[in-house]
């Protein structure tokens, strides 16, 4: 028997139908160790060793897979092709060996690029050794990631508190993300006009022509600054008669893009289909390990991590036929295209991303869920597209000149002569045949008469560049060089998690503490968040794969500079690093005042300074005066006001019963209503009530003040026993409570308009269904058993959102997840995640009393008396 190790399932159950008897296939479920979550697990001093451990889960695999190999005479290793592959096939031949397991049975290591019976077929013909100069790469990278977060992380903790983590290529691109928000701060549009006017030259259909020369100038794009200057170029064109001076017509082609690499797929799946990267992926995943065709589960594209543009040439023969085929001879090109990647640090190692089979059309694939579908058609109409031929245009421009030559029109249109690829795909847009034909204009005869009519004067304004969204992200990750195609979701994800940027419009906005992390670490760790730096550790390791660089002697060139940085702040006083940031971020924390005072005055006492503070829950603005002053706003000036100030000074009016001004304040912890100014003789702070989540600061008025400031508010009295019912807004939302009973109410708006018979029966609901004595939840999906423990698996709705429940183990679904796309695979990882991280053990009362006891025990009973034999040893 023969034994198969491949990192998925389902993958395993396609792979043994495909080899048949004789071979058996197990799963390895994605990596079966990690370095522990805990500091020493790299070990510099013992040049560089590392302490792996198997979880839980994986350590049950592991023995199946001992178990299977002692019987068997082979062993092949079936990991994806790629260099975290290559490490999942070293750690099981380590974790085997550490077993004595393997003994002397052969091992081999084969990849296969696609989940096809030919592709695997051929690479179990053609098997190798692990490639020792890969697996060093990732060793070396793990080792890097792990020494730079543990190193770097206690560091954020201790100077900077509310920071979660720091990562090596984390932190680069959350500072790109800032620095485009600073650009956007910084920015001042700046005002310009354009002109245009319908020209008819004789019979002509009337087409438009732009302002290009005016007083004999050319006219450039601020020369018309102001709507004075608009309007005299306006009348120019009004006045003047013209002729046509030149018609000139250009053929132009339009090549195809390439076929797909990773971060070009989920760029283009981005801005066409509006997935995330990491949906992306999980979709790309589940057509890579296939569907069932015909009874038999088939792959339906090549590997999806790869910066290669090639193609195979037996596909790139495949796709001319089909393109022959389904669109005609025309659009197949003399000859095959060939690409070469334009990425910095690409490695080419693999195939692009193509279907396994161009004959299979999209409109075929019946058993494909609506995410599968979309990101296959998009697949395969890229692939397809690649090899077709360019497509050709004629680009005509027309120039007008005015009688004395001093005013010129120029109308510019194009017209597609062949389709080519446009037939079938356009990069980043849904329509490619929206625009065939578009902008085509007339004929006209050189030296004729032609007439400007409708002319028009426009405003226009410079834009800000615009904040990132994954695609654009991910693209300029890819440029500089930093990271690689299996890092971009969990990069952009980890940035979410953490809570340094938050998502708008499907765009990157840091938030304060993303700012604060970012702006700490150019001060004091600047190279190491350097663009260049990070894109060169990238190509070391690139060249470490190669077998160029000896892993270790990178590791120790790093670690020497990077401990000795690490070194020099350790002595750092936390208000040093405050007065650093202080400047570092005064354009946004302290934006300059019209009036021209000092923008870090207190404003509400005489003599106070304001300074970054850092709290429990991340930064934010405090005086110098506190606790008699207790002044505070939010860090940037985008989140209080225009002018940098607190929105929290405005004044809503006055409370009719108290006669107390009511103002709309801005915290720490984010907008409030208060009701009168704190006494500062007593310290007696005023009545308060935060915005209730989906309240707008600037829709509060006086009324909906006054609501909040009465809460809780008097429902009636319950009919049983003629105790009060309150309704609120709680930490967990709007309720009504009686007694020590609390039912939840669906809005906020419910609070203020909830009666008495509806908030009984409220009551008399959660009481009769605890929590505690609810039935069981109705699964939102079913997805199976588990393969270990036979427990369904299956997709729940909690209080916190869709999670997937297997027996005793509950793990959170990943923020954007659909939870109807959900698949066992992908809980079975999740649950096996889930299962890694140690429980919190809570101290039994004996356990915590035998611990008091021993505690005082020790604190009243005295040193002993050393013995003799002690002081004779000293003594001698």
């Amino acid at each position: 028997m023969q034994v198969v190790i491949v990192e998925s399932p389902s993958k395993a159950k396609t792979i043994n139908k495909y080899l048949g008897a004789g071979y058996k296939v197990l799963a390895s479920f994605g990596h079966i160790r990690d370095l522990p979550s805990k500091d020493g697990s790299v070990r510099p001093e013992e040049d560089f060793a590392m302490t792996w451990e198997l979880d839980p889960g994986s350590r049950k695999r592991v023995n199946e897979i001992a178990e299977a190999v002692k019987k068997a005479d082979r062993l092949i290793l079936a990991t994806d092709p790629d260099r975290e592959g290559e490490a999942i096939s070293w750690h099981i031949i380590e974790a085997l060996a550490r077993k004595k397991a393997l003994k002397d049975i052969p091992v081999d290591r084969v990849a296969f690029n696609a989940i096809t019976k030919s592709a695997v077929q051929q690479a179990m013909a053609n098997p190798r050794r692990i490639d020792q100069s890969l697996v060093d790469a990732y060793l070396a990278r793990r080792a890097l990631d792990y020494l730079v977060g543990f190193t770097l992380s206690p560091v954020l903790w201790r100077k900077l508190p509310g920071a979660r983590s720091a990562g090596r290529v984390q932190s680069v691109a959350l500072r790109l993300i800032c620095e485009r928000e600073i650009e956007i701060e910084r920015f001042t549009p700046q005002e310009y006009w354009t002109v245009a006017a319908q020209v008819a030259a004789e019979d002509s259909q009337p087409f438009e022509a732009r302002l290009v020369a005016l007083n004999g100038e050319k006219v450039q794009k601020f020369s018309l600054g102001d709507e004075k200057a608009a309007m005299a170029a306006k009348r120019a064109v009004e006045t003047a008669a013209f002729t046509v001076e030149a018609v000139e017509a250009k053929p132009a082609r339009r090549n195809p893009p390439p076929p797909f690499t990773t971060s070009t797929l989920q760029q283009e799946a981005a801005r066409k289909l509006g997935f995330n990267a990491e949906r992306t992926m999980r979709v790309a995943q589940r057509l890579y390990e296939g569907v069932e065709i015909d009874g038999e589960t088939t792959g339906l594209i090549t590997y999806m991590r790869t910066d290669g543009v090639d193609m195979a040439p037996e596909a790139i023969a495949e796709a001319r036929r089909v393109i022959g085929r389904e669109f005609g001879a025309d659009y197949a090109p003399e000859s095959p295209r060939a690409y070469k990647t334009k990425a910095k640090n690409a490695q080419e190692a693999h195939e692009c991303i193509r279907p396994t089979s161009f004959a299979r059309l999209p409109e075929t694939l019946r058993r494909l869920d609506d995410d599968q579908r979309r990101l296959y058609e998009l697949i395969w109409k890229r692939a397809i597209a690649a090899q077709m031929e360019s497509a050709r245009l004629e680009t005509t421009t027309i120039d007008l000149l005015s009688a004395d030559k001093k005013t010129a029109l120029r109308a510019t249109g194009s017209v597609i002569l062949f389709d080519g690829f446009l037939k079938l795909y356009e990069e980043g847009r849904d329509d490619p045949e929206s625009e065939n034909g578009a902008g085509v204009l007339p004929k006209v005869r050189v030296g004729a008469e032609a007439e400007a009519k409708e002319v028009k004067a426009e405003q226009h304004f410079t834009q800000p560049p615009p904040r990132y969204s994954e695609a654009s992200l991910v693209k300029r990750l890819e440029e500089l060089g930093i990271g690689r195609p299996s890092t971009y979701a969990s990069i952009l994800s980890t940035l979410r998690d953490r809570g340094y940027v938050r998502m708008e419009k499907n765009r990157f906005i840091p938030d304060s503490k993303g700012r604060i992390v970012t702006a700490f670490l150019e001060n004091f760790f600047r190279r190491y968040v350097e663009y260049d730096f990070t894109a060169n550790l990238e190509e070391t390791l690139d060249e470490i794969s190669n077998g160029e660089v000896d892993w270790k002697a990178f590791l120790r060139d790093f670690w020497r500079d990077f401990h000795a940085a690490v070194e020099d702040i350790g002595d750092l006083r936390v208000s040093d690093v405050l007065e650093a940031l202080n400047d570092s971020l005064a354009p946004l924390i302290f934006p300059s005042k019209e009036d021209g005072s000092d923008p870090r005055a207190c404003p509400s006492c005489a003599d106070g300074r304001l300074s970054l503070k850092l709290g429990r829950y991340g930064a934010f603005i405090g005086c110098s005066n506190y606790p008699d002053c207790n002044y505070t706003r939010q860090l940037s000036a985008a989140e209080n006001g225009e002018n940098g100030e607190a929105q929290a000074d405005r004044a809503l009016g006055v409370d009719p019963e108290t006669g107390e001004q009511v103002f709309l304040k801005t915290g720490r912890f984010g907008p409030y209503v208060q009701l009168g100014e704190q006494d500062r003789d007593s310290g007696e702070k005023p009545k308060r009530a935060s915005l209730p989540r989906g309240w707008s600061p600037d829709d509060v008025d006086l009324e909906k003040a006054l609501l909040l400031l009465s809460l809780p508010r008097t429902v009636g009295p319950h009919p049983d026993d003629g105790e009060p019912i309150e309704a609120g807004i709680g930490r967990y939302g709007p309720y009504v409570k009686h007694g020590k009973t609390y039912a939840n109410l669906p809005s906020v708006d419910d609070v203020f308009e909830v009666g008495l018979n509806r908030a009984v029966a409220l009551i008399a609901e959660k009481r009769a269904s605890p929590r505690g004595a609810r039935t069981a939840a109705k699964p939102l999906k079913e997805l199976g058993a588990h393969p270990e423990t036979g427990e369904p698996v299956n997709v729940m709705n909690g209080r916190y959102g869709p999670y997937v429940k297997s027996g005793k183990t509950n793990a959170t679904l990943p923020a954007g997840v659909d939870p109807q796309t959900v698949t066992l695979e992908e809980a079975l990882a999740l649950v096996a995640a889930k299962q890694k991280k140690p429980a919190k053990k809570k101290a039994t009362k004996k356990t915590a009393a035998r611990k008091k006891s021993a505690t005082k025990k020790t604190a009243r009973t005295p040193a002993k008396t050393p013995s003799k034999t002690a002081k004779k040893a000293a003594a001698k």
